[in-house]
């Protein structure tokens, strides 16, 4: 994960998906500069943002990233964020703000 000086910009769904991969599902996180070419050869790439959420990347470059559809490890990471930002994760339910919707 390129870091924050990368002009990478910071945000909630960044630091949420870091929190959530590392520390629910293990995944070490390390934050360092990417060359291009190494984008090219990735497994899977996601992307992160207040209207994206965890959005896959299927290519670059009209390159193919992976298989060029959402792999396993994006796929885990959506759900989770997903359960946690629509209330559906009890540990994460202080990330949610209730509305009174319809009223």
């Amino acid at each position: 994960m390129p870091p924050v000086t990368a002009n990478n910009l910071t945000g909630i769904t960044r630091d949420s998906v870091i929190k959530l991969a590392s520390e629910e599902l293990d995944i070490k996180i390390i934050e360092q500069n990417i060359r291009r070419s190494e984008i090219y050869m990735a497994d899977e790439l996601f992307l992160t943002g207040t209207a994206a959420h965890v959005t896959a990347v299927g290519s670059l470059d009209n390159r193919k990233i992976g298989e060029g559809d959402v792999g396993p490890i994006t796929k885990q990471i959506q759900a989770l964020y997903f359960e946690c930002v629509t209330g559906k994760n009890p540990k994460y339910i202080n990330w949610c703000t209730a509305t009174n919707k319809g009223k």
